[in-house]
This record gives structure tokens, sequence and C-alpha cells, in this order.
């Protein structure tokens, strides 16, 4: 089936908009709680770990939120990957689906100019902000994304697991994985999509 010229980049922006809303609103419920970061984007491929503490142009949240494609692949049964073969004269009766990931990254505590390591105390206030900060997440993608699509029952999708970053350099953070069944349409007269 074909795919709109769009569709991987909208749903990609769908996630990130989700993401973004739920630090926010989280933000405003717990105390502590740094919100969405400053740098928010989709990007092309894996991110680069270089907005972890960098200015954010007078932004009172250091981080960075980013949602990259990882593969599209064809699925006869959501979301297992098929292995049909794709016959050459029509559009096969496969869809496609997406593997995005959401990477956030935030603040982690490290030595002192004296060379003493964080305290448990440090460690502990990263530990809360990146556990509120995976269930922001979690939230999103049960909560605000099934709703982005027209369909009937939402988005399709399958969450992946949501693993922790580092601490590496000064970043500390979680990646989600999620696999989205992309929305198709019918072949045009001839084959070509």
């Amino acid at each position: 089936m074909a795919l709109s010229p769009l569709v991987v980049d909208d749903i990609a922006q769908m996630l990130l908009a989700c993401v973004c809303a739920e630090l926010t609103t989280t933000a405003e419920r717990v105390d502590g709680q740094p919100g969405c970061p400053c740098v928010a984007c989709v990007v092309p491929g894996r991110p680069a770990w270089d907005n972890c503490t960098g200015d954010c142009s007078g932004a009172k949240t250091v981080g960075q939120l980013t949602v990259n494609l990882d593969r599209i692949y064809p699925t006869s049964a959501f979301p297992t990957e098929t292995k049909d073969v794709i016959g050459s004269r029509n559009c096969a009766p496969v869809r496609q689906a997406a593997d995005y990931v959401i990477t956030l990254l935030r603040c982690a505590p490290t030595y002192t100019e004296q060379g003493c390591p964080p305290s448990c105390e440090e460690q502990a206030a990263a530990a809360r902000i990146l556990h509120v900060d995976a269930v922001s997440v979690t939230n999103a993608l049960m909560c605000c994304f099934p709703q982005t699509s027209d369909a009937r029952r939402g988005q399709q999708f399958m969450l992946g697991p949501l693993r922790t970053l580092g601490p590496e350099g000064q970043c500390v953070g979680i990646e989600q994985r999620v696999a989205v069944a992309l929305p198709f349409c019918g072949c045009t007269a001839g084959g070509e999509s």
C-alpha cells in the first residue's frame, strides 16, 4: 500500500509535541521538575548529545528532547516484521510500520572543581528527575499520542522498552522506542504511488 510522502515526518512531529506537552504539564504539578527542554526537535538519525547543559538563550529549561526515525519495515500483522514476497505487478496487501526513538537528556551531577564526586543528595535529585521524566514520556504516549490520528481507534502503536542513558559526560536521560503502524492509502493506477 502507498504512503503519504509526509506521514513519517508528521508522526515524528506528533510524538515530539505530545511528549513536550506532557513534560510541561508535569513540571507544573511536580515541584522542582524541569519542563520541556528548550532544545526539542525532530532530528535525522541518532541525536548528538550536545545540548544537555548548553545555553538556551535565556530559557530556563536546559536539556534536549529529540525524536528520530530508526527504520521503516513491512508488516502483515503489526508489529511483527513480515518476510512476505511482494509482487511487482501490484501493491501488496502489506502495510508499513516505523520505529521511532524518543531521547530526553538532562544535566547529570558531576565532579566538583576540587575533584569530589557528586553527593548522594545530588544523585537522588537527578534520579528523581529521570524517574518523573520516564513516567511523563510513557503518559504522553498512552494519553496524547493515540488521539493524534483521525482513525476510529486512534494511532496503532506498540511501546518498546524505555531505558536509561548515561550518565555520560554531563548528560543523563532516557530513551523510549515506539513502533507505529503507518496509515496507508491505495496505489494509483498502474501500481505507482
